[in-house]
């Protein structure tokens, strides 16, 4: 069956379609060569630390380097990619006002790494969201070369909508292989993980993962990146991380050495001078139906 590859200048229903029948596809060729050398460079202070995993999960050979919106200027473009964030919007919006950032993580499969066990990302909830609802729409740009002997990830297309009990024969099996600056996109109902490195190089994998603006984030986007930096970042890129609310009052903050009132209960965008705010509630009537609405 394979995983299916679409140009970079493929359609949004397209790219949709083909999430809805194998919940994950590559779109070649995103990223340009200068801008990848700008990541590897980015990135290169972190990953020089050589913090290896403990466990079978992370991986004993795998390097994770988080805080990518603190960290790499570039890694905020591709976060705010917008074909990418035009499918996370039309995905999700099912099932929530609005989307958030949820993960973000540089991962260096080394040499000698075993396969990882094939797991669906929404377990992260424990299993509590049901199924129905669609948690995430995930992306890993490929920063070198994604090869089925360096560790590419493993995806079994189709299997979001198979049975939660089944597991996949040998055969289903698939491999995310794609050159260097493409772009795998997947949902946290797929079954996959992360391959075994059989060659004498490392794997690196840029991961940004959106989710609802309702759901626990993966990766506490306001400790990876606090105010003090986040203030210097572009407002999409903050409202996206959290910085603003996920709905009326879903989200507000309140300044504990404020002694006027002026930030008291309120949203996070105003941490920065925005006091546009997209969920104001004019009637009771429309609070009460705002907070029942949907299916």
């Amino acid at each position: 069956m394979g995983i299916k590859h679409l140009k970079a200048d493929s359609k949004i229903e397209h790219i949709l379609e083909v999430l809805d029948q194998d919940a994950g596809l590559i779109i070649d060729n995103v990223v340009s060569s200068d801008g990848l050398e700008k990541i590897k460079n980015e990135l290169a202070p972190f990953l020089k630390n050589n913090l290896k995993g403990d466990n079978e999960f992370t991986g004993f050979q795998t390097k994770r380097v988080g805080a990518l919106m603190a960290r790499s200027p570039t890694c905020r473009e591709l976060a705010l990619d917008p074909i990418i964030n035009e499918v996370s919007q039309k995905f999700l919006e099912p099932h929530c006002d609005g989307y958030q950032l949820h993960f973000t993580s540089a991962i260096s499969i080394g040499p000698g790494e075993t396969q990882q066990v094939l797991h669906r990302d929404r377990g992260v909830w424990g299993g509590y969201v049901p199924r129905k609802i669609e948690t995430q729409l995930s992306t890993v740009w490929a920063i070198t070369d994604f090869t089925k002997e360096n560790g590419a990830t493993q995806v079994v297309p189709g299997s979001h909508k198979w049975d939660k009990s089944r597991t996949p024969l040998p055969e289903e099996v698939e491999y995310a292989e794609m050159s260097a600056g493409s772009v795998f996109i997947y949902t946290g109902s797929v079954i996959h993980g992360g391959g075994n490195n059989n060659s004498d190089a490392e794997r690196l994998g840029v991961f940004l993962h959106y989710a609802p603006n309702w759901l626990r984030q993966e990766e506490n986007q306001y400790l990876s990146c606090p105010p003090s930096i986040a203030k210097d970042l572009d407002p999409k890129l903050r409202d996206l991380m959290g910085y603003s609310q996920g709905g009326y009052v879903l989200g507000f903050y309140t300044d504990p050495t404020d002694t006027e009132g002026k930030l008291e209960s309120v949203s996070p965008k105003k941490i920065f001078g925005d006091y546009d705010d997209p969920f104001q509630i004019k009637t009771s009537e429309e609070l009460v139906d705002s907070s029942s609405k949907k299916n």
